[in-house]
């Protein structure tokens, strides 16, 4: 008698369990707003390049900089979140403040060679904000001699 109790106790938890896992209906336009709005809202980053050669450069001044220009080609405010290098050596600044949809921002790159083997270096940046592409990758090389 107590394993049938139990049988019905369990069938019935099971099928409530189910009933509430059923996947809800959503009318056609209430996904398509959603779809709408989604995509005429977003950041994107454009970069007018992605890699900076310094070419050869004397370790007797071994500090190089350069800056990579971005455009917010998207339709929303465009925040940078981090930008950070592979390497101590290498430091990025960036725009802090949001930039709007057609504005330019800047992230400066600095390499600092003092104390450093002389020979061929490359070195990326990682840039991370709130556009489609969140993440991307910058490059700096360059010779020390």
């Amino acid at each position: 008698m107590k394993k049938i109790i139990f049988l019905t106790l369990a069938f019935f938890a099971c099928i409530s369990v189910n009933a509430q896992t059923q996947p809800q209906k959503v009318s056609t336009s209430e996904v398509k707003a959603q779809a709408t709005t989604k995509a005429e809202n977003f950041a994107e980053i454009k970069f007018d390049t992605l890699r900076h050669d310094f070419g050869k450069f004397s370790k007797e001044d071994p500090i190089v900089n350069c800056s990579f220009k971005f455009t917010n080609v998207g339709t929303a405010p465009l925040v940078i979140h981090q930008a950070f290098a592979s390497c101590g050596c290498t430091i990025p600044t960036y725009t802090k403040s949001p930039i709007k949809p057609g504005e330019s921002g800047v992230i400066d790159v600095t390499y600092n060679g003092r104390n450093k083997f002389p020979g061929h270096f490359q070195k990326t940046v990682t840039v991370r904000s709130n556009a489609v592409t969140e993440v991307i990758r910058l490059v700096i090389e360059g010779t020390m001699e």
